[in-house]
């Protein structure tokens, strides 16, 4: 099948771009609207794609106001290397955290099996997952 630059990812394939990707550049944005990037890890499931932060943290205070986010590939020191893609935010609890902190882990088994949860409880933070989907247009 030949690649037509002018189509339109589906839902489905939105993120596959990101699937091998280890760092994203998460903007979220601010009461005023100025962006704030971050780097962080991204892990993808099918049409949806997981993130982890905590609580308390900007971005998270952030995407409780405004859901509408953009990620970029990137450095791991936040330096983006890719164009960008708009999604929407929602955050997780219950079992969908938790099938989010799986795919997180099963990507990066010994930072998101064992480092960070470890380092989240030792420091009294609430590891808080994130899912992004492709924002409607």
């Amino acid at each position: 099948m030949a690649h037509r630059p002018d189509a339109r990812p589906t839902r489905a394939a939105a993120f596959d771009r990101f699937t091998d990707q280890r760092n994203v550049l998460l903007t979220t944005y601010r009461r005023d609207g100025t962006p704030v990037g971050t780097p962080v890890h991204i892990a993808v499931v099918g049409d949806i794609a997981y993130v982890r932060t905590f609580d308390p943290s900007g971005k998270l205070k952030r995407l409780r106001r405004n859901p509408d986010v953009e990620i970029a590939p990137c450095t791991v020191r936040g330096r983006a290397t890719g164009l960008g893609m708009r999604a929407t935010a929602r955050i997780l609890d219950g079992e969908e955290s938790a099938r989010a902190a799986r795919a997180l882990a099963g990507k990066y088994p010994f930072l998101h099996g064992r480092l960070i949860p470890w380092y989240h409880r030792r420091k009294g933070l609430v590891t808080t997952h994130i899912e992004l989907r492709v924002t409607a247009s």
